[in-house]
């Protein structure tokens, strides 16, 4: 290794090192506010909300919160130890190198690091998430899925994802090896227009293998919705029920699809505890996010900054100090561009983490313009009413961390959301 390689390495090493250290640090200070800050709280309604919320449901939200936040320690702590166990620690150069006496070189070695890849991390990700389901979510009395159901999702999840994957990661891996330097560029084309297809087809051929979608039959509720739709100026395939009972009571409304594809999905736990004034109020909502553009700006800023990254990864694939120090050792008579790929997501959301803050602030004046055209649309106090519904439902603490929020919520705090409401019901009504 010459010297230059050697301090590139190094630096490398060191900026890695110590932007994972104070990514860790940052993510633990903020936890611990939260969870000082809930448990502070917990036994006091805030004055806001002691009409319409119970001690009780605000103490389940303060737990179940508090329950989050330290598996998400422990998550935090896991993932710490496996990314560095790929990447300094040598795990990923030794798949690598395992693999090679049982695949030829080429694009057979390269597929089946992707998959060695894929298969263990999801082997190792498999306790958290039966915990998640079967202890956490059970706990609180959110869970419905059966053992049987969560393994099928499991199996269908994953043979979609070979399915789909597999072919995707072929053709962009056949780009990087022949489409010369600029090969990032032909990717991101690809990638993006893959990503517009999924929005048209995810709802018809996709969704449906895990939840069934029934038209709505409430023909009163239908044709509150079918006119606070024709009065927004908005139009959609259908209106749907989904059976999410079946694998939680968490409540739920949304659009998906694009363009002619789109439909309005109701989750059938949400229209079992709203009224039909406090659907109009969620759903106008949701129309409001269509209104200003939301979704069209989210979906451009995808594209500028997959084109940024496929261009720096572009950069990074052919910088021998990019393998050496993330602990990988290139291959010398075949392609590395698996490994650079899996090295590119591994360590690029150490980075990219510090840039959250920002979208989520994006994010919640996203939700602030939304609730401000609901509360044109339909009522302040059926939104409001709705939503604090939905937050004791869906057990969602009253009291987050102020700082917290800054950081992670891409929703606004309940306190902010509903205070701007009523501040703007006045004039606009």
């Amino acid at each position: 290794m010459t010297d230059s390689l050697f301090s590139a390495s190094f630096l490398l090493t060191s900026l890695f090192a110590a932007v994972l250290c104070l990514s860790l640090v940052l993510r633990y200070w903020l936890s611990s506010r939260q969870i000082r800050h809930v448990a502070q709280h917990r036994n006091t309604v805030p004055a806001a909300f002691a009409d319409t919320i119970s001690l009780a449901a605000h103490q389940k939200a303060a737990d179940y919160t508090l329950a989050k936040v330290r598996l998400g320690l422990f998550e935090m702590a896991l993932g710490a130890a496996l990314l560095l166990g790929w990447t300094l620690l040598g795990g990923l150069s030794a798949l690598n190198q395992a693999l090679i006496p049982f695949t030829a070189h080429g694009m057979g070695q390269q597929l089946a690091l992707l998959v060695g890849f894929v298969a263990i991390s999801g082997v190792i990700d498999l306790p958290l998430s039966w915990y998640q389901t079967f202890v956490l979510e059970q706990r609180f009395g959110f869970n419905k899925m059966t053992f049987r159901l969560w393994l099928a999702d499991l199996l269908k999840s994953s043979l979609i994802g070979a399915l789909i994957g597999l072919p995707i990661a072929a053709l962009i891996l056949w780009m990087m090896a022949a489409t010369g330097k600029l090969w990032w560029l032909w990717a991101w084309l690809f990638w993006m227009g893959f990503n517009l297809l999924l929005l048209v087809v995810y709802p018809t051929l996709i969704a449906p293998l895990f939840n069934k979608f029934a038209p709505l039959e409430d023909e009163t509720l239908k044709a509150r919705v079918t006119a606070l739709m024709q009065r927004c100026g908005f139009s959609a395939k259908g209106l749907f029920v989904m059976d999410g009972s079946k694998r939680s009571a968490h409540a739920n409304a949304y659009f998906t699809g694009f363009g002619a594809a789109k439909r309005v999905v109701f989750y059938d736990t949400l229209l079992a505890k709203l009224s039909a004034p406090e659907v109009d109020a969620v759903l106008a909502h949701e129309l409001g996010h269509f209104k200003h553009k939301h979704i069209i700006k989210r979906i451009v800023s995808m594209f500028a900054l997959s084109l940024a990254g496929f261009a720096l990864l572009g950069y990074l694939t052919r910088q021998v100090w990019f393998y050496t120090g993330l602990g990988v050792q290139p291959n010398l008579s075949s392609a590395n561009d698996a490994l650079a790929l899996l090295l590119f997501m591994l360590v690029m959301p150490v980075f990219s983490f510090f840039i959250a803050p920002l979208f989520a602030q994006l994010s919640r004046r996203h939700e602030f313009e939304a609730d401000a055209y609901a509360v044109r649309q339909t009522s302040a106090q059926d939104l409001s009413t709705a939503l604090l519904k939905l937050y004791e439902d869906n057990a969602s603490t009253l009291t987050p961390d102020p700082l917290y929020v800054r950081f992670y919520y891409s929703h606004p705090a309940a306190s902010e959301r509903l205070a701007r409401m009523q501040a703007i019901a006045p004039a606009v009504h």
